[in-house]
């Protein structure tokens, strides 16, 4: 599969002077659930109507959708409205169920992009198509595995494709619900700069008043659109409370958020600066997690120094380490001295947390 201007085409064809959004429920509840805020969102930025129609859950006992019932309740929002609308399709039958029901767009969940064998069953099924197809980041962080079922989609003859980046499941509790990883968006954009690339706050943050922030760091670096889920009554939805916007809320974040793109050459300075910087907070924050990590670990050293009664500096194994990072930091391109600072300073640091945990 080669990178080519056409990939844009669906996009480029909207003739949006905004970013793509992408917006609706978690889940289509009710028909009138539907409705209420399918119309609360016509005549907004919102260019698609998002509304989960199966729900593949964690675990079985949980509300698991409408089915196919709902599509047409999507088609009445079409009538209704004139917004395009959307769904996920998670097998073969969704498939052919939502191109019956003439969806405008389908998008390939985290769970069925893990699969291989589940992403070929799904592009027989869209063979041909000329519907947008949207391919969410498998749960894990593997870049070959989400360009694996992108390019399954694309040999089956769909070429209007895009990718949402909707984070990653991790065993460590953050901040977020799905860590973002940033820096593996960014090599995607760098491998396939022409695949439309939308951003879900909603499932990356987990909690509502996170979705700006996310939103925002996303179009620092250049994502082209959005997929938020909005609802009337967040707190009484049936599925992702936590993270769904009103439909108000929504408008105002699309209102708040500064977009970066122009095509003047200094704007365009600005926004190559813009996403660079936005890359080096990426990068400044998880090097603040890895070095908040160490130091849990070194207080896990001091306690056990602590139980066996051993002193809390020790020298030999301090310049092991100094010479193994200053030999590693030359294949960097860091300076020696950049490096004896730096980790004099986490030595110190963790002499700090390992002697509170003995004097403690």
């Amino acid at each position: 599969m080669e990178n080519t201007k056409k990939m844009r085409t669906w996009l480029d064809d909207l003739n949006l002077d905004h970013p793509l959004v992408i917006a609706g429920p978690c889940s289509a509840e009710t028909e009138e659930q539907v409705l209420k805020i399918a119309h609360e969102l016509k005549d907004t930025d919102v260019s698609y109507f998002r509304a989960g129609i199966w729900k593949p859950r964690t675990r079985p006992g949980m509300f698991e959708g409408v089915g196919a019932l709902g599509l047409k309740w999507l088609q009445k929002v079409k009538a209704e409205t004139g917004m395009k609308v959307c769904t996920e399709v998670a097998n073969a039958a969704h498939v052919k169920l939502a191109l019956e029901h003439d969806i405008d767009l389908l998008w390939i969940g985290a769970r069925s992009t893990v699969s291989p064998f589940i992403m070929q069953e799904i592009a027989d099924a869209l063979k041909g198509t000329d519907k947008p197809v949207l391919i969410k980041n498998p749960v894990n962080p593997d870049l070959a595995l989400w360009l694996g079922g992108i390019e399954r989609i694309y040999a089956s003859g769909v070429k209007n494709i895009g990718a949402i980046h909707r984070g990653f499941s991790t065993y460590e509790k953050t901040k977020y619900r799905n860590t973002p990883e940033w820096q593996l968006a960014i090599e995607f954009q760098n491998k396939y700069p022409d695949i439309p690339l939308i951003n879900d706050p909603s499932h990356i943050t987990g909690k509502r008043d996170m979705i700006f922030d996310v939103s925002q760091t996303a179009l620092d670096l250049n994502f082209d659109g959005l997929m938020i889920e909005t609802h009337y009554d967040p707190e009484n939805a049936w599925s992702d409370a936590a993270q769904q916007v009103t439909p108000s809320s929504l408008v105002q974040i699309m209102k708040d958020l500064k977009i970066r793109k122009e095509s003047n050459t200094e704007a365009e300075y600005n926004s190559s600066l813009e996403n660079l910087r936005a890359q080096i907070d990426i990068v400044d924050n998880q090097i603040l997690e890895l070095l908040g990590k160490r130091m849990k670990t070194s207080d896990s050293i001091g306690a056990l120094k602590k139980q066996k009664n051993v002193a809390v500096l020790q020298s030999k194994r301090w310049n092991e380490i100094l010479g193994k990072m200053v030999l590693e930091g030359e294949q960097h391109g860091l300076s020696e001295e950049f490096i004896l600072k730096m980790f004099k300073a986490v030595h110190q640091e963790s002499i700090n947390h390992q002697e509170k945990v003995i004097n403690g």
